[in-house]
């Protein structure tokens, strides 16, 4: 992996700053639950002419920043040369407290503590989410440039903010530019109980679209149907059940013979192809993950005869490739489908970080441990103690 390096200090000491920085960071890639720790740093700076200081609310944890720690994520974070240890607090054992760190994290909601003297669009007080990936959201404070930020209305919990901005797009936007769903469509996704899969099931919904929905076989199935159907799911079938030969009928009569124009893959493996298999002619399989790590296998005849089109789709680079009155827009109408009650925050745990740098590293490891064993179905959100 690549790494970038900062070229400007934003993180320097000043009397004007009495609270300490604090951060989960980690110095080299690997397992999450083995090299992040917490530290503590020298207090930051007053904010540049274009600056803002933003003090950190609520973070979550995506897979995204997992595998950006693992370095298998192909958007590098910053090497962070520029943080100063703080004096005297003693950190975790075993790590070197003096080299340059990673910040983790990249989505965060936060209100505004101080602007730079050109600032015009925010002020202190504004709540404020990131508009960039890999800007360190696991800090207790960030300063960044201005048009690094995003404002979001006050009616918007912390929660739904802090969540808002990779999972809830991703599910609009693959809905939206693939093909024409018209009201009464049908569409097909597997990982349907993940934060993506919950966002295309309600956004679905409020479109008119309905969604045949993926999930593995667990103990408690009965209550996961249950939660997803409240959302707004269609129907829910485990993959064992999808590939039963006798189901392709039954969905025929669910659709009333009307063919599934979308498939939504974050997946792959052997229960892709199956899920493909049930789409109709001139489809698309759009995929956006692989939680099996295990590449997708298609029949030639899927794309000679019902001519399929597979696409691969990055919320970054989505980003990457529009403006930012675009990117705001997007906000605007995830914020509005918050409002209508339309979406609903993922389900989620606050962890909250307290006591010592040594006491932080061990809980965030635990944290680490729980979604690595793929079987923590909620989204964990991370918060520092208030006086931080």
């Amino acid at each position: 992996m690549n790494f970038r390096f900062v070229q400007k200090s934003l993180f320097s000491t000043s009397s004007h700053q009495t609270n300490a920085l604090r951060a989960l960071v980690y110095h080299k890639n690997g397992n999450p639950a083995e090299v992040l720790r917490a530290q503590t740093f020298e207090p930051l700076g007053k904010p540049g002419p274009s600056q803002v200081r933003v003090k950190v609310l609520l973070s979550p944890i995506n897979p995204a920043d997992i595998n950006v720690i693992e370095g298998v994520y192909p958007d590098p974070p910053i090497l962070r040369s520029d943080l100063v240890p703080r004096g005297g607090v003693s950190s975790s054992v075993g790590h070197d407290r003096e080299k340059p760190v990673f910040v983790g994290g990249s989505e965060a909601v936060g209100v505004v503590t101080d602007a730079g003297a050109a600032v015009q669009e925010f002020k202190a007080g504004d709540r404020v989410i990131f508009d960039k990936s890999q800007l360190g959201a696991w800090a207790t404070h960030q300063t960044l440039e201005a048009a690094q930020l995003a404002k979001v209305d006050n009616d918007i919990s912390d929660v739904a903010a802090a969540t808002m901005r990779i999972n809830p797009p991703t599910a609009l936007l693959m809905l939206r530019s693939f093909t024409s769903l018209q009201p009464g469509d049908w569409i097909i996704q597997n990982g349907a109980n993940s934060a993506v899969g919950q966002a295309v099931i309600q956004v679905a919904a409020a479109l008119g679209v309905n969604t045949i929905n993926l999930v593995r076989n667990r103990p408690d199935i009965n209550e996961l149907m249950i939660r997803l159907h409240a959302l707004g799911a269609t129907r829910v079938l485990t993959y064992n059940e999808l590939a039963d030969k006798a189901m392709k009928q039954e969905v025929k009569k669910w659709t009333q013979g009307k063919p599934i124009k979308l498939g939504l893959n974050c997946v792959g493996g052997k229960d892709t192809t199956v899920m493909t298999g049930y789409l109709g002619k001139d489809a698309h399989l759009v995929s956006y993950g692989a939680m099996s790590k295990s590449p997708i296998s298609l029949p030639t005849s899927y794309f000679i005869f019902k001519n399929l089109t597979c696409h691969g789709y990055w919320q970054s680079r989505w980003y990457g490739d529009h403006s930012k009155a675009d990117r705001l827009g997007v906000y605007a109408e995830i914020m509005d489908l918050i409002r209508q009650k339309k979406l609903k925050v993922p389900e989620h745990e606050i962890l909250e970080l307290k006591g010592s740098d040594g006491e932080v590293t061990r809980a965030i490891s635990h944290a680490m441990k729980k979604l690595s064993a793929g079987s923590h179905g909620k989204k964990i959100l991370l918060k520092w103690p208030s006086d931080s």
